[in-house]
């Protein structure tokens, strides 16, 4: 799979080589966003398995940054939304390489076992 140039310029060896399988879906249906593919394409021209295809499609359609009909996938059409993403990806990235990566089951130990009081006021509104 191609990347534009500035990437190329931009990024490090190891950060073009840490694309995750949702990163290669995006960026392979952003250079191609006059078309919809079906999975088996998608996977076959991003390296992703097509046995995780499906799963990948689906959380990218979760975050509303791809869409489909019948078997057919494309990027979203709201480019404000895939501009936001990839500026929190970018964000984010930046943070994992100075601070290290999170770990979520740290996370998961230090969460209280009660929700905030504003979440609960908020689920009653």
């Amino acid at each position: 799979m191609s990347i534009d140039i500035d990437e190329f310029e931009e990024k490090s060896e190891a950060e073009l080589a840490d694309m995750t399988n949702g990163e290669r879906v995006l960026r392979f249906l952003a250079h191609n966003d006059d078309r919809a593919f079906k999975p088996a394409e998608i996977a076959e021209q991003t390296g992703v398995n097509k046995n995780s295809i499906g799963n990948v499609l689906g959380r990218l359609e979760d975050r509303s940054l791809v869409r489909h009909k019948g078997p057919y996938w494309a990027i979203t059409d709201d480019e404000q939304r895939l501009a936001s993403f990839s500026n929190y990806f970018q964000t984010t990235s930046a943070l994992n390489d100075r601070l290290g990566e999170e770990d979520p089951d740290e996370w998961a130990d230090h969460a209280p076992d009660e929700p905030h009081p504003n979440a609960e006021q908020n689920a009653e509104d």
